[in-house]
Formats: C-alpha cells, structure tokens, sequence
C-alpha cells in the first residue's frame, strides 16, 4: 500500500527506496528495522552521515534534554549556547591538538553547499576564478559543486552552466601520478600553456562516489606543494572521508598537510541531523558581513549532538577504528583472493569495498545483500564498486556477521554470473546473464556451486 502513496506522490527522482521499498519504521546502531519487522545490518550509514550509528544514546539524550529544556532551533547565526558548546569543543578536542588554526563558517545545511562557499570564498580571496577538480570526484549537486563534480550523469542537466572548472586526473587515474601535477605546474606557469592562473585545487583525499580512489600520501603533499607555489588555495572535500571515515578525524591528516580550506558536513553533526562546517586560514576569510548565508545555517539542534559527539574523540572511544578498518581490510582481501579474476580491493579505513571488473555483477551482489538483509550501495563511474560503509563504533561480532552475509551475496553473485554465462554460451537459446527471471533454474546449481 505504501508503495502506492509515493509513486503517486513522490517525485521520479526518488533513488534509494528502488533499491530497498520496503517501509522502515526505526533503527539503533547499525540495525535498522521496517515495519514488517524484517531487520538489516547497515553498511550504509546514510552514505556517510550516520559514523556513529543511529540514535546513539548519548547523543539522543543530548539532543532530548535541549528540547525538553525549550532550547533554540532556529538560531539563523546569532551567538546561541549550543554554537559556543561546539566550537569551543571543537577547537579544544580536534584543532588544537592536532596543531590547526582554522576558523569556522556554518553554510547551509547541506555538503554542497559548503563546497559553494568554499570555491566562492577562494575566488575572492585569490581574485582568480578557476577551480582545478578531479577525474571521479563528487563535491555535490548545486551549480558550483557540480561544476567541480566529474560524474557525467550527475552533470547532464545543467552541462552548459557548469564553467570555470579545470579537471586533472586523480592519482592512478589512467596510471597517473605526480608527474601529471608536474605537467600541470610547467602549463600553469607557461604563457602558452593555456591554464589561466588557479584559484584553488579541490580534492578527496578518498574518493567516495568516485569509486573509493585513494590519494596517497605521497601525491597529496606533491598536490599540497603544487598550489602553494602555484599561489592557489587547497581545498579538502572531508564531507564524505571526514569524521573519523578514514581512521582520523581528518583524511589529510595521514599526510601531513594542512589545507586551505576544508569542507565537512554528513557525520559533523553525530546524529544525521543537517550541517555542514567550513574551516578556513585565518587569513582567508575574507568574507564581508552576509556575503554567503542561508537561512538553516545556524541549526543549534545539531550543534548539541555534534558537540556530544566530539566527546567520544575527548575520551578515546574512536581509537578503536583502525582496529575495525583492519577487519574490513582482511575481509576485502580474503574476497579479492577468492575470485581474483572478478573482484579487487579498494579503499581505506572504513570506506572500503570490492570493485567488480563486471558493473553488473556489482548490481547483482548489492542486490542479494539486500536478501541477506545488509543495506548497502555501488559507487564508481558505472557503479562497480560496492562499498562498505558501516558505523565506526559497530560491535565486532554484529560487523563480522554482516561481513559473513555479504560474503554469500558476492559468492552468489559471482556464481550466478558465471552460471548464466556459461548458459549462455551453450546450445540453448542465449541467455542473458543478468535476466533475474532465470533464477529458479540455477538455484540448485547455485546452492552447490557456493556449498
């Protein structure tokens, strides 16, 4: 019945819920429940937005006891006392002992619209106007971002609009490295070279829709050098990477470098509520007084859940994500090594994945993880990579459980393609591998195939 309401009344461009129709109902941890009672491990995290779990305690009675206590919501930016909670803890927990100066903007709500204040901030303050963005990247869908955005569906109905963007290979993307910066640097700085002077270079230190691409440290402080010299700004897209995603607070702080500009939003909140977080030099806010505002950038409901969430960096209780990246990373390359002609590894921390050399094989294991009942999604240009972004605080056992599950959706779906290729290829009628209407022919074949 449920299905019947949105198709009538929801929009076409409803994504998610195609994929799981289900009707979901409540959620704690990395469970989450739908209303036929049917429970689903999530490897999801709402992209990236949930690092600490749904309603995690501490953050829910956090979030209830400003409520019951008629606290402010819409703060718009006045000093309010859920904004000074956060940034004083921000700067106490996170900034000052990792030896950064930043200062803070809150944008809209939205990660993109953090990625438009920070391009529009390094215009001004450099009085350039391009933007240097990479092969495969995703910095969001409003004008700005999605100039610097790489993907070619997310551009396409607003192609003509989308200007001012140079795009340089990220590293490894046709093998390409810091020689390629190298070749950039002589053409920026040749008069018939044909690059106008950069205002900033805009980067994922891990590429999250991208394909799960990971910069190494190497080409990253070659990057960071590279616009330093060029007399452009870096900046950092830690939107998806951030919060603890990679194994630090920061995706950059492996390298050693220190940005620009950094964007943040999805988990800066702690909770999934909306905000986004633009740390910026001191020396480059030049901002005059309302130059980017927006009418939601002071939600101080989630400045009290992101303020309780620096907490669990406070007391040490995120150290523990090298030590679940580490499972995640055995698995990936116990899976990889199983089927070394369809899979590889890809990935860092706890954004990692199996990219398959099939896309549809792809589609087929994100589908029987949903019978295996694991939430999870496909990214990279053509949705090859299917990524495992469970919460950071998930329980060992409940995580390696899920892995468990999502092994037998990758074998199954290894197997089945296989399986119908092989029919395929037989002397009967050609088959197509992936038609979904052949499963009760190969299901007994299957079961013995993963047995």
């Amino acid at each position: 019945m449920h299905l019947d309401v949105f198709a009538r009344n929801e929009s076409e461009v409803r994504y998610y819920c195609r994929k799981l129709p289900g009707l979901l109902r409540s959620a704690n941890g990395a469970i989450v429940r739908d209303s036929d009672g049917l429970e689903f491990i999530d490897f999801l995290s709402a992209c990236g937005s949930l690092n600490y779990g749904h309603n995690h305690p501490r953050l829910k009675a956090a979030a209830i006891e400003y409520l019951a206590g008629d606290g402010i919501l819409a703060g718009l930016d006045f000093h309010t006392e859920a904004k000074l909670g956060f940034v004083t803890e921000l700067r106490e927990i996170i900034l000052e002992p990792r030896g950064l100066n930043y200062k803070m903007q809150f944008p809209g709500p939205t990660g993109a619209n953090c990625v438009e204040a920070a391009i529009k901030l390094a215009r001004k303050a450099t009085g350039r106007f391009s933007i240097a963005a990479f092969t495969n990247a995703f910095h969001g869908v409003s004008a700005g971002a999605l100039a610097a955005t790489a993907s070619s569906f997310a551009r396409r109905a607003m192609e003509p609009l989308l200007n001012d963007v140079v795009r340089l290979p990220f590293e490894g993307y046709c093998d390409a490295g810091i020689d390629d910066l190298n070749r950039f640097e002589v053409m920026a700085t040749d008069p018939s070279g044909g690059i106008v002077p950069i205002a900033a270079f805009l980067v994922e230190t891990v590429q999250g829709e991208g394909g799960l691409n990971v910069a190494s440290v190497e080409w990253l402080r070659a990057l960071s050098k590279m616009a330093r010299r060029l007399g452009a700004l870096l900046i950092v897209d830690d939107i998806q990477a951030g919060c603890g995603r990679t194994g630090s607070f920061f995706s950059f702080e492996r390298a050693g470098i220190e940005p620009d500009i950094v964007c943040m939003a999805k988990s800066i909140s702690g909770s999934g509520l909306p905000m986004s977080l633009l740390l910026m030099k001191p020396e480059h806010d030049v901002w005059d007084p309302g130059e980017h505002n927006g009418t939601f950038r002071g939600n101080a409901l989630a400045f009290i859940t992101a303020a309780a969430a620096l907490q669990f960096w406070k007391e040490g209780l995120m150290t523990d994500v090298s030590g679940i990246g580490k499972i995640l990373s055995d698995w990936c390359a116990r899976m990889a090594g199983e089927f070394p002609k369809a899979i590889k590894s890809k990935g860092l921390g706890m954004m990692q994945g199996l990219e398959f050399f099939d896309p549809r094989t792809a589609a087929l294991a994100a589908e029987y993880s949903l019978r295996h009942r694991v939430m999870i999604e496909c990214c990279g240009p053509r949705d090859e990579v299917l990524k495992v972004m469970a919460p950071l605080n998930i329980e060992r056992s409940l995580f390696e459980e899920g892995l468990a599950r999502l092994s037998a959706a990758v074998r199954e779906a290894v197997v089945m393609a296989e399986i119908r290729l092989i029919a395929s290829q037989g002397n009967q009628a050609p088959l197509d591998p992936y038609d979904h209407g052949s499963d009760a022919v190969t299901r007994a074949e299957l079961a013995h195939r993963v047995a």
